[in-house]
């Protein structure tokens, strides 16, 4: 397989909202979920993120814990994991905490509408940048690239875009759900898998593997695909 095994890892409400209305990151997670997601990211080699996440909401894609990131050290690891950025318009601001929190090697996969000054300020940070002449960043081909790199588990934080496009592909191994006891509503409040949609018979399968009811009130839900 010529690619990462891939999990998505979400929090959502029980309206299976990622977001409110306003998509200024609103605070879904528990703390122990919070720590759950850390060690999931401890485990990963590679963050990946798409662009209304990276560009909205600027992401750090960092190991919070000390003491995680000293046990990826101890196993010749670096201390983060790989940063990926899927962004069809690549303008990160050069103080943004995407590109300044780590240490972390940073892959940015984009198109040609990035200029030529912000490609050039990417590579400046010594950021990989992969810039293809097309509307639209290849998935498989951003996939592969990473493989090649060594990246073998690769952890994708949304959003709603890019969930969906890589599970419609079928580029997706896992997903593990944190549903939180809220309601956001919202017509337009994002939920965890966007994009074109599908008509009903070419709806993915996803089964359901493992169910933990927890204390905070939320469950935790974990789905492999098959196809």
């Amino acid at each position: 397989m010529n690619r990462p095994f891939v999990f998505i890892n979400i929090a959502m409400t029980v309206d299976g909202k990622i977001d409110t209305f306003e998509r200024r990151g609103a605070a879904i997670s528990s703390q122990r979920d919070k720590e759950r997601v850390d060690r999931l990211r401890a485990s990963a080699d590679a963050l990946m993120v798409g662009g209304k996440t990276l560009l909205g909401e600027d992401p750090k894609l960092t190991v919070k814990s000390e003491a995680l990131r000293a046990e990826r050290v101890a196993q010749g690891r670096s201390p983060n994991p790989v940063k990926v950025g899927i962004v069809t318009e690549a303008n990160l601001k050069a103080d943004s905490n995407f590109l300044n929190t780590g240490p972390a090697e940073i892959v940015i996969f984009t198109t040609r509408r990035t200029s030529k000054e912000q490609l050039s300020l990417l590579k400046a940070r010594h950021v990989h940048v992969y810039a293809a002449e097309a509307e639209k960043v290849d998935l498989q081909h951003a996939l592969a690239v990473l493989k090649g790199m060594g990246v073998e588990r690769l952890m994708v934080e949304g959003g709603g875009t890019l969930n969906f496009e890589l599970m419609r592909l079928g580029l997706v191994d896992e997903l593990t759900a944190y549903v939180a006891p809220l309601i956001f509503g919202g017509a337009s409040a994002p939920t965890m898998a966007a994009g074109s949609g599908l008509e009903r018979n070419a709806a993915i399968p996803a089964k359901l593997i493992n169910v933990e009811k927890w204390d905070d009130g939320g469950v935790l839900l974990k789905y492999h695909f098959t196809r």
